[in-house]
């Protein structure tokens, strides 16, 4: 299938075109097949901190890398827990998640600008979002969930890579993963209301009322975050694949409750 800038094989991974043509990255974003893993988790959960046995989600890591031509030794976890944090990663670090400890604690983005260090972000609705700087060679690896979304996580990525590599943000590819689309992403009307305080026009035009809940669109406001700093709408490819609606292809906390995790990687090569 090849759709919207993104391919999927039928395989493990599905790829966006737009990063791929550079020939400077491997990447992907993690389909739920092929895997080993039963019960909750069937079958590709890539989820380290899920209750899946260890030696299963290690197996499906072998397998999901092994699709990408990545080694397990190079990736570089972390602790997600919905923040705007974005941290610094080093040659220095790989390994740091999987096979060592991780003290990436509270972080739900990593940039680096080495070759070899590969960035996982998990997700199970929430946006992942992989970004690459052509002329700088840097790349970065983002977990964005509506919380993450409204703090505007991809910006701080992005201002993060000019300061660190100077990115140019008029330069850098942006790839956005699937993730719970509008058609199921309902909130009450607090969280509604903050959307409508960060975003103001942007958020109403991409809200849809029904039945008391408040359906966004926070691919649209991802973009429109990106937009805000300098990245080129061209340059922005988004995946319309929703994991609520995909049931045969992506896990959905939304859609399951207790599940697996999708991974999202880049690396410089």
């Amino acid at each position: 299938m090849h759709k919207d800038r993104f391919v999927d094989d039928g395989g493990r991974v599905l790829t966006c075109d737009t990063l791929s043509k550079t020939g400077l990255v491997k990447h992907g974003f993690s389909i739920n097949r092929n895997g080993i893993s039963g019960g909750i988790y069937t079958s590709l959960n890539l989820g380290v901190y899920t209750g899946d046995d260890e030696k299963n989600v290690r197996h499906n890591f072998t397998l999901f890398c092994q699709d990408l031509s990545i080694d397990p030794n190079d990736l570089v976890l972390a602790q997600q827990t919905h923040t705007t944090n974005v941290r610094v990663v080093t040659e220095a670090d790989r390994g740091k998640g999987f096979y060592f400890h991780s003290d990436f604690s509270d972080v739900d983005g990593l940039i680096t600008n080495e070759r070899g260090v590969a960035l996982a972000s998990f997700c199970a609705d929430c946006t992942p979002i992989l970004l690459l700087d052509p002329i700088h060679h840097a790349v970065g690896s983002i977990h964005s969930g509506w919380r993450g979304t409204l703090g505007k996580i991809v910006q701080r990525a992005v201002l993060l890579m000019k300061k660190e590599y100077g990115t140019c943000a008029e330069d850098l590819l942006v790839a956005m993963g699937p993730s719970l689309k509008q058609c199921h992403f309902a909130v009450d009307t607090e969280v509604y209301l903050a959307f409508l305080e960060k975003f103001r026009t942007i958020a109403l035009k991409n809200t849809v009322e029904k039945d008391g809940k408040y359906y966004i669109d926070t691919d649209a406001l991802n973009r429109y975050s990106l937009l805000q700093v300098g990245v080129q709408e061209s340059h922005i490819s988004c995946c319309a694949l929703c994991t609520y609606c995909e049931e045969n292809m992506f896990y959905s906390y939304r859609r399951s409750g207790e599940t697996g995790r999708m991974c999202a990687v880049i690396e410089l090569v």
